[in-house]
């Protein structure tokens, strides 16, 4: 076995209209901000959260959250001045070992009820107030799956240079695969129907997911949608884990699975 139970609150296992999977690894400094963020977002959802073996004390505040949360139904920490932090559409669950971020969504698509998944890393690059845009497509009838996209008007303020140029390239390599007119095929707000996620066969444990299940949705010949989205960067010293290794396992991901089409 590698992975371990879930913990969260007992509630009625209904259909909410948006599950938010949420992937962490060694996010303590960020982990309590964006769940209050993403709670405040007035949309029916549950939130998944998948911690992937940190090692940060991110796992036992998670732990402690849910503890909290079970006597009261909203946890109240007391580094959070005073505000609630609900915790009655959440759920966690950990791996007993650092699998990769592909590991981590897939664990958390399968626990997934909402009528669209919603991908949330755990940073505070992308802001939660977006999911209206995103799952609007959706909604409307319009796609089945919507991007969001960092790049659309080009490179924003306070991004890296190497990594702008880095995922612009990789990019197009999978545009010229696939046939798509994307932006930014490594954003991390990627926006699915359930029906269209739950035909998608995932493998990638690592970053490796984002050409892979671009390819596979090209393949599917499924709607894509992108919509621009906010993004605020931030540097590897405040925790940026994409690398050089993940760029070039793009690379093979993409002339991989684009091959298998």
């Amino acid at each position: 076995m590698t992975q371990r139970s879930a913990l969260g609150i007992k509630s009625a296992r209904r259909m909410p209209e948006l599950s938010v999977v949420m992937p962490v690894f060694n996010e303590l400094r960020t982990i309590e901000e964006i769940l209050r963020r993403v709670q405040e977002v007035n949309i029916d959802k549950e939130i998944i959260v998948v911690d992937d073996g940190s090692t940060d004390g991110t796992a036992e505040f998670l732990r402690t959250l849910i503890r909290q949360g079970r006597k009261r139904n909203a946890a109240l920490l007391p580094r959070a001045a005073g505000r609630l932090l609900r915790t009655h559409n959440l759920r966690v669950l950990f791996q007993n070992r650092n699998q990769g971020k592909g590991a981590a969504l897939r664990r958390g698509f399968a626990e997934a009820r909402g009528q669209i998944i919603i991908i949330q890393d755990a940073d505070l690059e992308l802001d939660p107030q977006d999911y209206f845009s995103l799952i609007e497509p959706i909604k409307c009838g319009s796609a089945d799956v919507v991007y969001g996209s960092r790049f659309q008007y080009g490179m924003p303020d306070g991004a890296l240079l190497r990594n702008y140029i880095g995922n612009r390239l990789l990019t197009m390599l999978s545009n010229l695969f696939t046939g798509q007119r994307l932006s930014d095929i490594w954003t991390g707000y990627k926006v699915f129907s359930r029906d269209v996620l739950r035909m998608i066969q995932l493998r990638e444990n690592r970053f490796g997911f984002e050409p892979e299940v671009t390819a596979k949705i090209a393949r599917g010949g499924w709607r894509v949608a992108e919509v621009p989205v906010a993004y605020v960067a931030r540097s590897y010293v405040e925790g940026k884990k994409i690398c050089l290794k993940d760029g070039l396992d793009g690379i093979w991901c993409t002339l991989r699975y684009n091959a298998a089409a």
